[in-house]
């Protein structure tokens, strides 16, 4: 371009012209879009998962709960189990997944140890499906009623996170170790944890022992009765 041309361009507002790239400019752009970490397509699915989960309406979360394929526990389950109780409740009682006759009728907390669990919820004036949801962990059963694997609790977790966030319960009691860790995201000790009141997300949380643990240990029975006044007396402390 002549200096007379660019001269009157620019009077005219129009320069500095956009020029072609060099060699050396393209390469150096590129290596720079390269140096660029590449999001992992496996974590973008995971994420993508989560919130879609926690777009959820109760309907929807019932419906992904009974389609999930997320993790092997699908494999022998004969149905998911999402959760029973008031979707209205005060009181979120967490256990750590279905056992065979969960497995089998769909609810939680069904067997001995629901039974139990019943009893535990009279002995302070509760009852299941008034102002109580009960949920676990994990909803489809462990094989052999083990312990789930973290990955497991993993890909179960955006479903209890998402039940509580419906609910907006008061107060969480996490029934037992693998509960408890789940929900604290951190490794606990039940006989260690009791008596404190620990959170998530901002709502109260207390740990105690699960009902299948007390009917093999009927001796902690009463550890029990007193982390259920505990709960109580911080409900009353709390929000009364």
């Amino acid at each position: 371009m002549s200096d007379r041309r660019e001269s009157i361009l620019r009077e005219m507002g129009l320069a500095p012209l956009w020029k072609r790239r060099t060699r050396a400019v393209a390469a150096g752009q590129a290596a720079a879009a390269a140096a660029i970490p590449q999001a992992n397509p496996a974590v973008v699915a995971v994420d993508e998962r989560a919130r879609r989960i926690a777009g959820m309406d109760w309907d929807e979360l019932k419906q992904s709960i009974a389609e999930c394929r997320a993790c092997r526990l699908c494999e022998q389950r004969k149905q998911a189990v999402p959760g029973v109780g008031d979707t209205d409740a005060d009181w979120l009682f967490v256990g750590e997944g279905p056992g065979a006759e969960e497995d089998e009728r769909g609810e939680p907390f069904v067997g001995q140890a629901g039974k139990l669990l019943d009893a535990m919820l009279a002995a302070i004036d509760l009852k299941r499906g008034r102002k109580v949801y009960i949920a676990n962990a994990v909803k489809c059963r462990p094989p052999g009623n083990r312990t789930p694997e973290p990955e497991e609790t993993a890909a179960c977790f955006p479903y209890l996170v998402r039940q509580i966030e419906l609910l907006k319960p008061k107060l969480i009691v996490a029934l037992g170790k693998p509960a408890a860790e789940t929900l604290l995201d951190a490794e606990v000790k039940v006989g260690a944890s009791r008596g404190r009141l620990f959170e998530f997300r901002g709502t109260p949380l207390i740990v105690t022992y699960h009902p299948a643990y007390l009917l093999r240990n009927l001796t902690d029975k009463a550890k029990a009765w007193e982390d259920l006044c505990f709960a109580r007396a911080a409900m009353r402390r709390l929000f009364e």
